[in-house]
């Protein structure tokens, strides 16, 4: 039982992650559109875009911390 809420805390860690990171980027993108003068829609795309690619880092740096597979482990398997 200690086991699936761990497990399930875990997934809502990321999830908030995620949505952090994306949320993020979108309404800063937006708010420096705003701060420049500049087109908030393009800021917040851009925004937007770059907290996809933090998100998206971020899930894979966990998933490789969570599953054991750091570097180049996969290298050493057969000895």
């Amino acid at each position: 039982m200690k086991k699936t809420w761990l497990a399930a805390a875990r997934f809502i860690g990321i999830g908030w992650y995620i949505g952090v990171c994306i949320a993020g980027g979108f309404f800063g993108g937006r708010w420096g559109g705003r701060a420049v003068d500049q087109s908030e829609v393009f800021f917040g795309l851009l925004g937007l875009a770059v907290g996809v690619g933090v998100a998206a880092y971020g899930v894979y740096a966990s998933y490789t911390l969570l599953s054991g597979k750091r570097g180049n482990d996969h290298e050493h398997e057969g000895r």
